[in-house]
């Protein structure tokens, strides 16, 4: 990935880290802003032929062409198989076949098994010259056993190896991990420029402050609602429809999404109970607030629907009582004194 392909608030981030030496990267900061993008232009440009000025990667040269096909013999991406899917990325041969044939599904856990063929990876010749690189994103889905194959060959790499970790959860990592790599924690883009990269993605421009807004400021969140067909009025009128229990405005979400949503709206009411601006919403399509005890209790309730939302025993079923909790919740402020 060449420079010139990068988000506009990735060029800085990706020149002060060509500026620094360090075998073991971990890019951090909220999802939607970059890591993996980020991650992928620094491995391009350490294994790139033929660098700019700049040590940017050409885009061009025989190493770039193979990083864009997926080929490249010295880069080894880490990833849950039901990120590299989506990504573009090839799975092993035997992953592959499991898969096809149903014996089990994409995991979306970084497999310990793929963790161990990347440290037999970083002990052989890089291909190509200019050494290898190992990719890892999103680094907090490696479990303990995982990130505990990973760590050694951390602390003591062998040849000319180099390491970035992108995560969006840092703080879910190992601290042994952590402390082995060089942290660079990723900017905030600028509303306008974030507003110009989303029409330039084609997100017509009377809709790219309203999903940036419900994206919570995150353009690729913003870019991935409004390809799935977010509609900018709905959201505006969720809360509104959350509060008569309208199970149909949520219809057309998965359950891990329908619990985001609803814990973006939770987030701005504790917000605007407590005297500050709502995030996610406008402030005039908020229902009156909860108390900060009702709203406690739907935060942590939706914390325990997150963490089984990826497999519900009946997604329609635990639509509805997501609703239905979020109508009792929301109408108790009426009946505050």
């Amino acid at each position: 990935m060449s420079a010139s392909t990068l988000s506009p608030w990735l060029h800085q981030p990706l020149a002060e880290l060509l500026r620094q030496r360090g075998h073991a990267w971990l890019l951090q900061g909220p999802s939607g802003i970059g890591q993996y993008e980020l991650a992928l232009a620094l491995a391009s440009a350490w294994l790139c032929e033929q660098p700019t000025a700049e040590g940017t990667a050409c885009g061009h040269c025989a190493s770039c062409h193979a990083i864009e096909v997926r080929t490249h013999a010295d880069l080894c991406v880490l990833m849950p198989e039901v990120a590299m899917q989506e990504l573009g990325w090839p799975l092993d041969e035997k992953a592959q076949s499991d898969i096809d044939d149903k014996k089990r599904k994409a995991s979306r856990e970084i497999r310990v098994e793929a963790m161990r063929d990347a440290v037999g990876f970083a002990q052989r010749t890089s291909a190509r010259g200019r050494g290898k690189v190992v990719l890892v994103y999103p680094a907090e889905r490696m479990n303990t056993i995982t990130a505990n194959a990973l760590l050694k060959t951390l602390e003591e790499p062998v040849g000319d190896v180099r390491f970035v970790l992108a995560s969006e959860a840092a703080w879910q990592l190992l601290p042994t991990i952590r402390s082995r790599c060089l942290g660079f924690t990723l900017p905030w883009p600028e509303t306008a420029e974030a507003e110009a990269w989303l029409a330039a993605q084609d997100v017509p421009a009377a809709d790219a402050a309203a999903l940036l807004r419900a994206a919570g400021g995150r353009p690729s969140d913003a870019l991935r609602l409004a390809r799935s067909g977010q509609s900018p009025k709905a959201w505006a009128l969720l809360p509104k429809a959350m509060t008569r229990g309208e199970v149909g405005a949520l219809s057309d979400h998965a359950p891990a999404q329908a619990v985001s949503a609803l814990q973006k709206l939770c987030h701005d009411l504790m917000a605007v109970g407590n005297g500050a601006e709502p995030r996610f919403f406008e402030a005039n399509d908020l229902p009156a607030a909860p108390s900060r005890l009702a709203l406690a209790r739907w935060s942590k309730s939706l914390a325990s629907a997150a963490r089984t939302a990826e497999h519900p025993f009946n997604a329609g079923l635990m639509l509805e009582a997501l609703v239905s909790e979020a109508r009792t919740t929301l109408n108790s402020a009426a009946r505050r004194p």
